[in-house]
Protein backbone atom coordinates (compact mmCIF):
# COMPACT_ATOMS: atom_id res chain seq x y z
CA UNK A 1 0.00 0.00 0.00
CA UNK A 2 2.84 2.50 0.80
CA UNK A 3 4.35 1.40 -2.13
CA UNK A 4 1.19 2.46 -4.57
CA UNK A 5 0.88 5.89 -2.50
CA UNK A 6 4.58 6.65 -2.83
CA UNK A 7 4.72 5.56 -6.81
CA UNK A 8 1.47 8.06 -7.34
CA UNK A 9 3.47 11.14 -5.59
CA UNK A 10 6.21 10.15 -7.64
CA UNK A 11 3.80 10.41 -10.97
CA UNK A 12 2.32 13.61 -9.67
CA UNK A 13 5.45 15.36 -9.57
CA UNK A 14 6.23 14.00 -13.45
CA UNK A 15 3.04 15.66 -14.14
CA UNK A 16 3.23 18.60 -12.54
CA UNK A 17 6.79 19.85 -13.13
CA UNK A 18 7.75 20.71 -17.03
CA UNK A 19 11.79 20.19 -15.78
CA UNK A 20 14.02 18.99 -13.36
CA UNK A 21 14.94 22.18 -12.14
CA UNK A 22 11.48 23.65 -11.55
CA UNK A 23 10.58 20.48 -9.26
CA UNK A 24 14.18 20.65 -6.85
CA UNK A 25 12.81 25.32 -7.02
CA UNK A 26 9.50 23.91 -5.50
CA UNK A 27 11.52 22.61 -2.47
CA UNK A 28 13.37 25.74 -2.18
CA UNK A 29 11.99 28.49 0.24
CA UNK A 30 12.65 32.14 0.61
CA UNK A 31 14.87 31.27 4.04
CA UNK A 32 16.55 28.95 2.09
CA UNK A 33 17.69 31.53 -0.45
CA UNK A 34 18.51 33.95 1.90
CA UNK A 35 21.03 32.60 3.33
CA UNK A 36 22.72 30.80 0.68
CA UNK A 37 22.45 33.73 -1.51
CA UNK A 38 22.89 30.66 -4.88
CA UNK A 39 19.87 30.01 -6.40
CA UNK A 40 22.19 26.67 -8.42
CA UNK A 41 23.51 25.72 -4.64
CA UNK A 42 20.41 25.34 -3.05
CA UNK A 43 19.07 23.15 -6.22
CA UNK A 44 22.06 21.18 -5.63
CA UNK A 45 21.15 21.20 -1.52
CA UNK A 46 17.65 19.41 -2.18
CA UNK A 47 18.84 17.11 -4.82
CA UNK A 48 21.33 16.04 -2.06
CA UNK A 49 18.21 15.69 0.30
CA UNK A 50 20.00 18.32 2.64
CA UNK A 51 16.67 20.86 2.08
CA UNK A 52 13.10 20.23 0.96
CA UNK A 53 10.35 18.63 2.32
CA UNK A 54 8.07 15.80 0.72
CA UNK A 55 9.01 13.10 -1.70
CA UNK A 56 12.28 13.26 -3.07
CA UNK A 57 13.39 12.37 -6.44
CA UNK A 58 16.46 11.65 -8.24
CA UNK A 59 16.91 13.12 -12.08
CA UNK A 60 17.65 10.27 -13.32
CA UNK A 61 14.75 8.98 -11.91
CA UNK A 62 12.54 11.75 -13.23
CA UNK A 63 13.17 12.36 -16.59
CA UNK A 64 12.40 8.35 -16.90
CA UNK A 65 9.34 8.71 -16.03
CA UNK A 66 8.91 11.76 -17.96
CA UNK A 67 9.87 10.12 -20.78
CA UNK A 68 7.25 7.13 -19.94
CA UNK A 69 4.81 9.62 -19.32
CA UNK A 70 5.10 11.13 -22.82
CA UNK A 71 5.27 7.77 -24.30
CA UNK A 72 1.87 6.78 -22.52
CA UNK A 73 0.34 9.79 -23.50
CA UNK A 74 1.08 9.35 -27.40
CA UNK A 75 0.13 6.23 -26.86
CA UNK A 76 -3.47 7.10 -25.63
CA UNK A 77 -3.85 9.77 -28.23
CA UNK A 78 -3.30 7.81 -30.79
CA UNK A 79 -5.59 4.75 -29.51
CA UNK A 80 -8.28 7.53 -29.61
CA UNK A 81 -8.19 8.54 -33.16
CA UNK A 82 -8.86 5.91 -35.95
CA UNK A 83 -6.66 6.56 -38.85
CA UNK A 84 -8.76 6.63 -42.04
CA UNK A 85 -6.37 3.83 -44.01
CA UNK A 86 -6.91 1.22 -40.53
CA UNK A 87 -8.79 -1.86 -42.29
CA UNK A 88 -8.48 -0.87 -45.62
CA UNK A 89 -7.59 -3.57 -47.87
CA UNK A 90 -4.70 -1.33 -50.16
CA UNK A 91 -3.35 -2.82 -53.47
CA UNK A 92 -1.56 0.12 -54.90
CA UNK A 93 1.42 1.44 -54.59
CA UNK A 94 0.42 5.10 -53.83
CA UNK A 95 -2.50 4.20 -51.51
CA UNK A 96 0.02 1.90 -49.30
CA UNK A 97 2.55 5.18 -49.17
CA UNK A 98 -0.30 7.70 -47.81
CA UNK A 99 -1.35 4.98 -45.07
CA UNK A 100 2.54 4.67 -44.34
CA UNK A 101 2.39 8.55 -43.53
CA UNK A 102 -0.69 8.80 -42.42
CA UNK A 103 -0.28 9.00 -38.76
CA UNK A 104 3.00 10.52 -38.62
CA UNK A 105 1.27 13.48 -41.08
CA UNK A 106 -1.77 13.50 -39.03
CA UNK A 107 -0.05 14.31 -35.48
CA UNK A 108 2.90 15.87 -37.01
CA UNK A 109 5.37 13.90 -35.23
CA UNK A 110 6.89 11.06 -34.09
CA UNK A 111 8.58 10.80 -30.18
CA UNK A 112 11.14 7.99 -29.71
CA UNK A 113 13.57 8.09 -26.29
CA UNK A 114 17.45 7.83 -27.12
CA UNK A 115 19.81 7.42 -23.86
CA UNK A 116 23.83 9.50 -24.00
CA UNK A 117 26.76 9.39 -21.23
CA UNK A 118 24.67 12.54 -19.80
CA UNK A 119 21.21 12.36 -19.68
CA UNK A 120 18.02 10.40 -20.96
CA UNK A 121 16.43 12.99 -24.14
CA UNK A 122 13.50 12.68 -25.93
CA UNK A 123 14.03 13.30 -29.62
CA UNK A 124 11.06 14.63 -31.73
CA UNK A 125 11.01 13.74 -35.45
CA UNK A 126 8.50 15.90 -37.16
CA UNK A 127 7.12 15.07 -40.74
CA UNK A 128 5.39 16.93 -43.23
CA UNK A 129 4.54 15.55 -46.43
CA UNK A 130 4.13 17.13 -50.08
CA UNK A 131 2.36 15.37 -52.86
CA UNK A 132 3.36 16.06 -56.36
CA UNK A 133 0.06 14.81 -58.42
CA UNK A 134 -0.60 14.34 -62.54
CA UNK A 135 -3.64 13.15 -63.52
CA UNK A 136 -7.14 13.89 -65.36
CA UNK A 137 -10.10 15.31 -63.86
CA UNK A 138 -13.53 14.64 -64.33
CA UNK A 139 -13.56 16.74 -67.47
CA UNK A 140 -10.65 15.29 -68.83
CA UNK A 141 -8.35 17.95 -68.42
CA UNK A 142 -4.63 17.12 -67.74
CA UNK A 143 -4.11 18.77 -64.25
CA UNK A 144 -0.68 18.96 -61.53
CA UNK A 145 0.13 20.44 -58.32
CA UNK A 146 1.66 19.84 -54.86
CA UNK A 147 -0.74 18.84 -52.09
CA UNK A 148 0.53 19.65 -48.17
CA UNK A 149 -0.63 16.25 -47.32
CA UNK A 150 -0.35 17.05 -43.63
CA UNK A 151 -3.38 19.81 -44.54
CA UNK A 152 -5.37 17.90 -46.23
CA UNK A 153 -5.99 15.23 -43.58
CA UNK A 154 -7.35 17.74 -41.19
CA UNK A 155 -9.51 19.53 -43.73
CA UNK A 156 -10.66 16.56 -45.63
CA UNK A 157 -11.91 13.13 -44.83
CA UNK A 158 -9.63 10.77 -46.44
CA UNK A 159 -12.11 7.49 -46.18
CA UNK A 160 -12.98 7.65 -49.26
CA UNK A 161 -9.56 7.96 -50.87
CA UNK A 162 -8.38 4.47 -48.82
CA UNK A 163 -11.74 2.77 -49.61
CA UNK A 164 -11.16 3.66 -53.72
CA UNK A 165 -14.23 5.29 -54.07
CA UNK A 166 -12.82 8.73 -54.55
CA UNK A 167 -9.46 9.75 -55.87
CA UNK A 168 -6.86 12.56 -54.35
CA UNK A 169 -6.51 14.97 -56.62
CA UNK A 170 -4.62 18.70 -56.59
CA UNK A 171 -7.09 21.72 -56.12
CA UNK A 172 -7.17 25.36 -56.92
CA UNK A 173 -6.43 25.82 -52.94
CA UNK A 174 -3.52 23.20 -52.77
CA UNK A 175 0.30 24.74 -52.40
CA UNK A 176 0.26 24.17 -56.33
CA UNK A 177 -2.68 24.12 -59.26
CA UNK A 178 -2.01 23.81 -62.63
CA UNK A 179 -4.74 22.70 -65.38
CA UNK A 180 -2.62 22.17 -68.89
CA UNK A 181 -5.90 22.51 -70.97
CA UNK A 182 -6.86 26.06 -69.57
CA UNK A 183 -3.25 26.80 -68.73
CA UNK A 184 -4.56 28.25 -65.20
CA UNK A 185 -2.42 28.49 -62.20
CA UNK A 186 -2.48 28.68 -58.40
CA UNK A 187 -0.11 29.17 -55.57
CA UNK A 188 -1.23 29.16 -51.45
CA UNK A 189 1.21 28.45 -48.70
CA UNK A 190 -0.27 26.27 -46.17
CA UNK A 191 0.11 26.61 -42.21
CA UNK A 192 3.12 23.87 -42.88
CA UNK A 193 4.85 25.48 -46.39
CA UNK A 194 5.79 28.38 -47.66
CA UNK A 195 5.66 28.90 -51.48
CA UNK A 196 8.43 30.31 -53.18
CA UNK A 197 7.24 30.99 -57.07
CA UNK A 198 10.40 34.19 -57.78
CA UNK A 199 12.98 31.84 -57.91
CA UNK A 200 15.47 31.21 -60.84
CA UNK A 201 15.37 27.62 -59.70
CA UNK A 202 11.63 27.50 -60.15
CA UNK A 203 8.99 25.81 -57.69
CA UNK A 204 10.78 26.11 -54.28
CA UNK A 205 9.07 25.37 -50.79
CA UNK A 206 10.19 26.19 -47.48
CA UNK A 207 9.13 24.42 -44.47
CA UNK A 208 7.50 26.42 -41.78
CA UNK A 209 8.68 24.70 -38.51
CA UNK A 210 12.93 24.84 -39.34
CA UNK A 211 12.81 27.13 -42.34
CA UNK A 212 14.88 24.95 -44.85
CA UNK A 213 14.18 25.19 -48.40
CA UNK A 214 12.50 21.72 -50.15
CA UNK A 215 13.68 21.45 -53.95
CA UNK A 216 11.32 19.80 -56.15
CA UNK A 217 13.22 20.04 -59.54
CA UNK A 218 14.15 16.45 -59.92
CA UNK A 219 17.68 17.54 -61.45
CA UNK A 220 18.87 18.27 -57.83
CA UNK A 221 19.05 17.43 -54.74
CA UNK A 222 15.63 18.05 -52.38
CA UNK A 223 16.94 19.50 -50.15
CA UNK A 224 18.49 19.27 -45.90
CA UNK A 225 15.82 16.71 -43.81
CA UNK A 226 14.10 15.95 -47.12
CA UNK A 227 13.49 12.86 -49.40
CA UNK A 228 11.92 12.68 -52.89
CA UNK A 229 10.27 9.60 -53.86
CA UNK A 230 8.74 8.30 -57.05
CA UNK A 231 5.66 5.99 -56.49
CA UNK A 232 4.77 3.67 -59.32
CA UNK A 233 1.11 3.84 -59.28
CA UNK A 234 -1.32 2.19 -61.51
CA UNK A 235 -3.77 5.11 -60.34
CA UNK A 236 -2.01 8.02 -61.57
CA UNK A 237 0.03 9.68 -64.34
CA UNK A 238 2.71 10.45 -62.03
CA UNK A 239 3.43 10.73 -58.05
CA UNK A 240 5.88 12.16 -56.04
CA UNK A 241 5.98 12.61 -52.44
CA UNK A 242 8.29 15.06 -50.53
CA UNK A 243 8.83 14.06 -46.71
CA UNK A 244 10.58 16.65 -44.85
CA UNK A 245 11.52 15.49 -41.24
CA UNK A 246 12.03 18.51 -38.59
CA UNK A 247 14.35 17.23 -35.79
CA UNK A 248 14.82 18.71 -32.10
CA UNK A 249 15.59 17.67 -29.19
CA UNK A 250 13.72 18.54 -25.23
Amino acid sequence: MEEEQSGSAVDNIVNDFETYESFLDSQITSLDLYYLEDEELARQLVELGYRGSGEMLKREEFEMRKVAAEAARLAKKSQKKVLASAGKDLKDNFLIALAEREEANRSGKMTVSTQSTSALHILKKMLSSIIFIRDYNSHGQEISGYIDYSHRLKTEQFEGHFGGKKKLLPRSTDLSFYNWDTQSCTYNSSPYFQVITDNASGLLFKSKRDRKTIHVDPKVSPGDNTTRSLIETNLYVQVVIYDHITRRKS
